[in-house]
């Protein structure tokens, strides 16, 4: 079939297989460029292994150090007249890259959440792997039915205190309006984030690796985070995700006394704000995204996903000695975009930011093409006018 991009909001409800790939190949072809990363992870586990940081996680450990590798996710199968999902498309390109790299890879399409998954995970590790000394925790999903309360569990995005209004871009259209976000009606809201987003279920994850002994000695495992500029603070950092994300990394003392007998470590990464699905859905961050890549573009320090991921690894996870930490314990692969110099010159640009002068002083056009690569769009090489095979099997899963 023809696959054309058809956008709701900042859903891409279509995804390209030959697309995908592509943008697979790149990351792939980065991770090579860079050499070997020295004592790097060799048996590795991915939760949320499909797309973003998990899928560049992926890429990199097994490009980057060699490693066999797991992943987890949550994905929608290709079906004859129907796409799957660009998730669903980057694992089945991720795998064939790396079987023709002669690197083991498997995969889990569940959810993550539940304790079935977590169960044929480690039935999974036990028979191929034996033990895994890498647990990389991506997970990004708006709801969580709990396994042990049968609760279900729905994320909201929202302020806490007081109504939030700010700018905000219709990325497609390139129209910048203000928006008003009224609070949080409730603790339950927080709460439900908090069970959705927060570190609970990768505890969960670790204390069921760690009783059916599949965990190394020395093993690591990082979670990824974000703080942001003050700009986004009151729907970010202090809003219902900002919660989350503190749970989140609340969760590292506990998983390291955890972890303690193994010699194991757990780490929260912030990372650089990139474009995401995630990220696309929040107001106010297309914008300040778009401001921020002409910043650091023109600086020469622009980083995407791949790059921040490799960085991450070669230069924080694995160098031979512990990473350097902020004063609350956190790994900070946002530097870049944290330079007073990078932030001064994006808080100017966000006062004089109009429609009118967006694509002038902001990377608008380089935002666009990042979210349609998401799906396996606009890139050049690719023929889309052209009939392609929808029906792509992950080659671990098929059947």
């Amino acid at each position: 079939m023809i696959i054309q991009p058809r956008v709701r909001g900042f859903i891409c409800l279509t995804s390209h297989p030959e697309g995908t790939a592509e943008h697979v190949k790149q990351q792939v072809a980065y991770v090579k460029s860079k050499g070997k990363i020295e004592n790097g992870p060799k048996k590795v586990l991915v939760i949320g292994a499909s797309t973003g940081f998990g899928l560049a996680s992926r890429i990199t450990a097994a490009f980057g150090s060699d490693a066999a590798t797991i992943g987890v996710f949550f994905e929608k199968p290709a079906a004859p007249g129907k796409p799957g999902t660009a998730g669903w498309y980057n694992s089945a390109a991720f795998e064939q890259q790396a079987t023709e790299a002669g690197l083991y890879a498997k995969s889990i399409n569940g959810d993550a959440f539940s304790d079935e998954v977590k169960k044929q995970a480690i039935a999974l590790i036990k028979q191929d792997l034996g033990q895994v000394d890498l647990v990389v925790y991506s997970l990004a999903s708006p709801r969580r039915t709990h396994p042990k309360t049968g609760v279900a569990h729905a994320s909201v995005l929202k302020p806490i205190s007081q109504p939030f209004t700010n700018k905000t871009v219709d990325f497609h259209a390139g129209v910048i309006s203000d928006i008003s976000i009224q609070p949080v009606e409730s603790e339950d809201d927080i709460d439900n984030t908090i069970a959705v987003m927060g570190g609970e279920d990768w505890k969960f994850w670790i204390e069921e690796l760690k009783a059916a002994n599949v965990l190394a000695d020395g093993v690591k495992t990082v979670a990824y985070s974000y703080i942001g500029p003050e700009l986004t603070y009151p729907i970010y950092r202090n809003g219902t995700i900002g919660k989350a994300k503190d749970d989140l990394e609340a969760t590292v003392p506990v998983l390291n006394d955890l972890l303690a007998d193994l010699n194991g470590v757990s780490y929260v990464s912030v990372n650089k704000a990139l474009v995401t699905q995630s990220s696309s859905a929040i107001p106010v961050v297309p914008l300040y995204i778009s401001l921020l890549y002409k910043v650091m573009k023109e600086k020469g320090i622009h980083e995407g996903t791949i790059e921040q991921i490799q960085r991450l690894f070669a230069e924080r996870l694995y160098t031979g000695a512990a990473p350097a930490l902020d004063d609350k314990g956190r790994i900070r692969v946002d530097d870049l975009e944290m330079r007073e110099d990078v932030q001064a010159e994006v808080a100017k640009l966000w006062e004089k930011a109009t429609t009118e002068n967006l694509e002038e002083i902001s990377d608008i056009a380089g935002y666009r093409d990042e979210f349609f690569h998401l799906f396996g769009f606009n890139f050049s090489n690719v023929d889309y006018e052209a009939d392609t095979n929808e029906v792509v099997e992950v080659p671990s899963i098929k059947g």
